[in-house]
């Protein structure tokens, strides 16, 4: 009995952060901020949050230089990450773009396979052509007759993708030290990095960081405090602690509800076949994750 409830506990904190992420693309949408403007936010007042449990934690203490320097460059590759995806948002809306950003999947099995010479298996194979498949169900068979700010913002999901997949490989680096790896204030000094990336990059532009309104600062702050500290706090401990094929469940549901927060929030006009596109999508997003073999 105690054995089932320590197991079941992990299970339901995770699925309850994978709903609370999943309204993440949500407060970007209705934050009425530009795309880089709501992404520094979001780590800027989660570092603030971040801070204060580090402090609470007593985390402030001699660190590893290799380690710093890793979660500085998370930071940078966190950066390009948010902002490509919440540009891809404006762009798309936050259902589409969140089913582009989770085919990071496929790009970690790919480094895997050609750099840590991991093996592939047969259901990522499989999961590949569905993916695409999906896709295309979803978006449409013509690719020209898109619009050329969908078509953008097709390109920048995809480009999410691709920098989420860096930022996790350099993540897990720093976490495969067991003996230096706080997770608090990992996370803590890469969101304060992404931040000061976000806002260089918000000054060189000559972009302002004005929040035009109490529903644009509470949006941002809902970021900052559920998505950036809470949510991700939570999945990083629970995700040890539940099966592979579980985990790999219970996370679909992130860009499932987004993708359905979108058609009711937002009015997004979906058929029959981009729902069936959609499920599509998501079962080879799944295969994908647990079709990831061993390193050989």
């Amino acid at each position: 009995m105690l054995n089932r409830e320590n197991v079941l506990k992990p299970v339901v904190l995770l699925t309850i952060s994978a709903v609370i992420i999943s309204f993440s693309s949500i407060l970007v949408k209705v934050s009425h901020v530009p795309s880089t403007v709501s992404a520094f936010y979001r780590v800027c007042f989660g570092s603030f949050f971040l801070i204060c449990a580090c402090i609470a934690g007593k985390e402030f203490k001699k660190r590893s230089l290799k380690n710093n320097f890793l979660a500085v460059l998370c930071g940078l590759f966190f950066a390009f990450d948010l902002w490509a995806w919440h540009s891809s948002i404006q762009y798309v809306g936050p259902g589409l773009a969140t089913i582009l950003a989770n085919c990071q999947v496929f790009v970690l099995s790919v480094v895997g396979f050609l750099v840590f010479k991991e093996k592939i298996s047969l259901k990522f194979v499989l999961s590949l052509p569905m993916a695409f498949v999906g896709l295309f169900m979803i978006i449409g068979l013509d690719f020209e007759k898109l619009s050329p700010q969908y078509r953008t913002g097709i390109l920048l999901g995809l480009a999410t993708a691709a920098f989420y997949s860096m930022f996790l490989l350099l993540l897990r680096k720093i976490q495969s030290d067991k003996n230096d790896f706080s997770l608090f204030y990992y996370l803590m000094l890469l969101s304060v990095s992404c931040s000061v990336f976000l806002g260089g990059e918000i000054y060189l532009t000559g972009a302002s960081f004005a929040i035009p309104d109490f529903s644009s600062l509470l949006a941002l702050l809902c970021l900052g405090l559920f998505i950036q500290t809470l949510a991700w706090v939570v999945i990083s401990n629970s995700l040890p602690k539940v099966r592979a094929s579980h985990a790999g469940l219970i996370l679909l549901m992130q860009p499932a509800l987004s993708f359905v927060w979108d058609v009711i929030f937002f009015d997004r006009q979906t058929g029959i076949f981009a729902w069936a596109g959609l499920v599509i999508v998501l079962l080879a997003i799944y295969l994908g994750m647990i079709g990831k073999a061993k390193t050989s």
